[in-house]
Formats: C-alpha cells, structure tokens, sequence
C-alpha cells in the first residue's frame, strides 16, 4: 500500500485522556477515533491489525471443529428471563424497547440466543457434539469505561459454545478448546499464561482465563516459579491449602478473658495498643447472605477473599454488613465483632485458623476484646475452608514451590458451563437410549480487539508501539528517502513491486515528507521491519533494514535482495517466537 494514498492520521501528543499506553498510541498511530465513552472508530490502519487477529482465531476456531456463525447483537429480553440473567446481569446490560414496548438488550454474550437456536435444531446424540462460535461485536455498559479498547463499553470479541452428550464429552470439548488458545496466542506472538479463574456472571464449575503479561495489567496472577510446575491463578481462584498440622489448635488455652481496648477499631489500632502482631488476632468479618447474617473469620493479617465467600455460600451474593447491621448482630460499633457470642448462627473460618490457638478477637462490646481465644472450645465453627488471598509467602497448592505476583491483561476465558442454561431454557436431547437429557456446554471467549492493545501494553518503547509480525497492520514498511532523486525513487518503486511479488504485507512510504516525519511515523506505528532507501544507499548498492524489536540496523544488498530479505525476515520472526 502506497502510504501517499493512505489515511493516517498520526498525533504528536498523547490525547489528554488516554491513560495507558496502547490508549495513547493506538490514538497517536491513527488507528482509532473515540466516538464517546467506550466506544470507537476503527480507522484503516486498526483494522487492519485488528482483522489479522480475527483471521488467527477463525483458522484456530476452524482447526478445533468449530463452524463459524453469525448472531444478532440485539436480543430479545424473553430469552435472558428463561435464564433469570434479565435481572441478574445488572446495568452492564443496556437494555432498550421496541416500538411495540417489547423488552430487547444489546448483547454482552451470547448464551441465552446460541441455546436457544441449539435447542430448536438438535434433537438426537447424533448431532452432537456441536461447536458453534462467531466474532461480533458486543457491548457492556461499563459503569466506568477507561483504557481505550482495554475496558470499552463496545468491543470486538470471539465468542464460541460447545455443545455435548455427557460431561466426557464436555471435557474434550473443552480441551480442544483450551489447545486452540494457547496456539491462537502463541502465533501472535504474545507472551501469556493461562490461569485458574472464577466463573463469574456466566456461571458453571471450572474456568481458565488466559492472561497477557504485561506490568500495566489490570489483573494480578499467582504464578508458580517452578520451571516444572504449571500453576498459575487469578487472585479470586488461588488455592491456599489447609495446614497439615492442625494439633496446636486443640493445645491448651487459658480462659477467655475481656480487656479494655479504648478507641481501637481497626487491626493495627489493637495490635498496637495490646503490643501483638496481627498474626495472633482473629479478624471477624460480617456479611449479609441473602437477608441471612453470616460471619467469616481470617487471620489479622490476612485478606478475606469475596469470591472464595460466595462460592461457599453456594454462589448467593453476598454484602458486608452495613453499620447498622453490625450492630444489630453484635451489640456493639463497627471493629469489635468477634465469634463468642455473637448473633450469627452461621460462622465460616479460614482453614489457616486450625493453626493455632490463643487468639484475641472483638468481644461484640464497645471498646473491648478477648483474648485466650480458643475457637473449638469457645464459639461453634459450621465450617473451616479456604477463604482468604493467597500472599507470595504461600507456598504453590500443587508442587509447594515459591509463589510470585504477576500483572496480566485477560484476553480470553473458557468455561465449562454444565447444565445451567441447557437446563433453564430445555435444550435437551434424546441419547442412545431414547431417555431425554440436558446438553452439558461450554463457553470460550477471546476479545479481538483487547489483544490488539495488549499486544502494545506488552511491546513498545519510548518511540511507539512494537507490533508482532502476525498482527502488525503492515509487516514492512519501506522508506523512500529518494526526495528529488529520481534514481532512488525509481529504485524504491522497483523493490515495492518485488516486495509485492513476494506477498509482503509492505507500506510503501512514498510521501513528500521530511525524513525525520517518515522515521518518526514508521516507529510510532510500530512497523516490525523497516527497508530504508537513500541516495548513498542505492549508490553502494544497499538498503538499511531496522529491526523495531532490538532497534538492530543491518545492510542488505540491492543485487540478489529477495534471497538476503528472506533470510532477515525469518530472523525477526524467530525472535518473537514464530516461524513463517
């Protein structure tokens, strides 16, 4: 493409509202427009980029027995109450009515409509198992949209749903699927983690997410640090596993006994003031359940995890309790709740609590607390689980290896959805034995347009965004320095004509423009490779070629050209870990 003839229109300056940097280049390159909040246009040179993503995932999606369809974006509110998601779902839903006052949404996801096209045509075990996906866009009315295409309100996404006979089939399904990410990604040439994930909104039992690593990510990730060990989870679904000692928990312990603790309400205020560390206190945390009062206990120093919570709860919503509630349940103002005789019949403890004994903890009186807890003796645990954040002190749940902290960006999520919409909206099927059941499903989702930014959050520089090969709008672009120079201009015009041939992806850039303008634009865009032609050039019978990777600089010779070009093309790929 003859840049002459190409709209691109670059910025000097970062927008004053774009906070991360794929926001900022992604304007600053020309490849995006905001329209309003979370929503954009899509210019030439971003879509470009934006349909090499697509291609990947359609040719992955088709390799793993997928068949691409195509549904609508608006959907009828029926089919989310068949599900119970009309009023589950929230205000991310943005919902509208038609002229007859009928309820319709503009579709986050695709459940409710793919089940329910499923369960109008498949009516045998010999239709399945089923694969269907499509890449659309979606919209999520996000309270506070930011980021550019990291967290839009509109956005491009692959979604696809797996359709099964029994749960041995879900399975395969869903390993098919989790193989097929981890290829998409790996030919884009991302660096990425797939990690334990909790299912959320969407449901089911088991979840991955896939995870690009990148420091501006939003999400933090526990990885496993052995070479060997494959661990990897979000924060909400790391695992930390019961002490295997639990023998000082039933050690004696002296009575309770009450201590005055004036004007301390929070952790460190009574750790201070009784000169403990907040390892011997027992932290009480209050939630309401459903309208059902519900108390979790963790360590002073820990972090109660909200998801692990509901998850135990059965999947309920759960609130922390409000001021007044707290009062209710214990007697007493907010910072001195505690186990013994609280109000609360329901009371879950972390499992790391059976590690100990003699623990202080609120006494539900004003400016007072217990110590000498013990929590067999003294207060009735309906439960111990695992109920709190992993820390990097933690040791790995599967090989007991070092845990360290990551920032990822989620790019894709596959989940196993079990019967939850087959069920509620009876797509069912009749196996081998003419016996009716529900079809076991799966869910897999990959935003198209979130991997463009963080394949820039992962690759840029002080200079611009550095593309992967797979997915750069243009893979070259080669630079005419020839001005008035009519040798090199006509030189440059011969090699694009070779490099055209060759079925090169090459930005030709034959615009009247300074140097300086064409080098600036060439790395702020984020070109893999650039070809640089000049007068001293074509007279020593070379050209310049970049590496925008490593910044390399190396000659190839203009005689025998396509033969050395294909040599240094092959290097940079390899250096992103692909091959051609």
């Amino acid at each position: 493409m003859r840049l002459s003839r190409f709209y691109i229109p670059t910025l000097k300056e970062d927008p004053s509202d774009a906070e991360v940097v794929s926001h900022k280049l992604l304007m600053r390159a020309g490849m995006i427009r905001k329209v309003t909040s979370g929503i954009y246009n899509y210019l030439p040179l971003g879509l470009k980029s934006l349909n090499k993503v697509a291609n990947i995932v359609r040719e992955e999606m088709n390799r793993a027995y997928a068949l691409e369809v195509l549904m609508p974006m608006v959907q009828p509110g029926d089919l989310w109450q068949e599900t119970g998601r009309w009023d589950f779902y929230g205000s991310e839903l943005l919902r509208v009515k038609d002229r007859h006052g009928r309820d319709y949404c503009l579709g986050p996801t695709h459940e409710e409509v793919v089940t329910d096209l499923v369960r109008g045509e498949v009516k045998s075990y010999k239709q399945l198992p089923l694969n269907l996906y499509q890449i659309q866009t979606k919209f999520r009315d996000e309270i506070r949209p930011r980021f550019g295409l990291m967290r839009g309100r509109e956005f491009v996404m692959k979604d696809a749903y797996s359709f099964d006979k029994d749960e041995a089939g879900a399975e395969d399904s869903y390993r098919l699927m989790f193989e097929a990410y981890k290829k998409i990604f790996s030919r884009i040439g991302l660096r990425f983690r797939p990690v334990q994930a909790d299912s959320g909104a969407i449901g089911g039992d088991f979840s991955h997410e896939f995870h690009v690593l990148a420091d501006t990510g939003e999400d933090t990730i526990a990885v496993c640090m052995n070479e060997k060990c494959e661990y990897a989870a979000n924060l909400e679904k790391a695992k930390v596993n019961a002490p295997a000692d639990d023998s000082a928990s039933k050690a004696e312990c002296p009575a309770i006994e009450e201590i005055a603790t004036p004007g301390t309400h929070t952790v460190e205020e009574v750790c201070a003031f009784l000169e403990i560390s907040a390892d011997k206190l027992v932290k009480t945390l209050l939630f309401n359940v459903d309208g059902e009062p519900v108390a979790a206990l963790v360590r002073g120093d820990r972090e109660i995890n909200d998801v692990k919570l509901r998850n135990l709860m059965g999947g309920n919503e759960i609130d922390l309790a409000s001021e007044d509630e707290v009062k209710e349940w214990t007697g007493a103002p907010v910072g001195f709740a505690g186990p013994v005789g609280l109000k609360v019949k329901r009371i879950f403890a972390d499992h790391e609590l059976c590690a100990s004994t003699d623990w202080v903890a609120g006494a539900n009186k004003g400016d007072t607390h217990i110590k000498h807890l013990s929590l067999g003796r003294d207060c009735k645990i309906e439960k111990f689980a695992d109920l709190r954040v992993i820390t990097e002190s933690d040791p790995c749940p599967d090989c007991g290896g070092k845990i360290e902290f990551t920032k990822g960006i989620e790019v894709g999520h596959v989940f196993k959805l079990g019967e939850k919409y087959s069920k509620a909206m009876d797509a069912t099927f009749l196996d081998e034995n003419g016996k009716s059941k529900p079809m076991i499903m799966g869910c897999y989702g990959i935003g198209v347009s979130r991997i463009m930014a963080s394949a820039i959050e992962q690759n840029n520089d002080e200079s611009g965004a550095i593309f992967p090969p797979a997915i750069a709008p243009f893979e070259l672009c080669l630079i005419s320095l020839g001005g008035k120079d009519l040798a090199v201009g006509e030189k440059a015009e011969e090699l694009y004509g070779q490099l055209m041939e060759m079925g090169i992806d090459v930005a030709y850039d034959d615009r009247k423009e300074r140097p300086g303008v064409k080098f600036a634009d060439a790395d702020l865009i984020g070109y893999p490779m650039q070809l640089v032609l000049g007068g001293k050039g074509l007279k020593n019978g070379i050209v310049e070629a970049k590496n925008r990777k490593t910044g390399e600089k190396i000659e190839l010779p203009l005689e025998g050209f396509a033969e050395a070009f294909t040599a240094w093309r092959a290097e940079i790929w390899q250096s992103w870990g692909l091959t051609l």
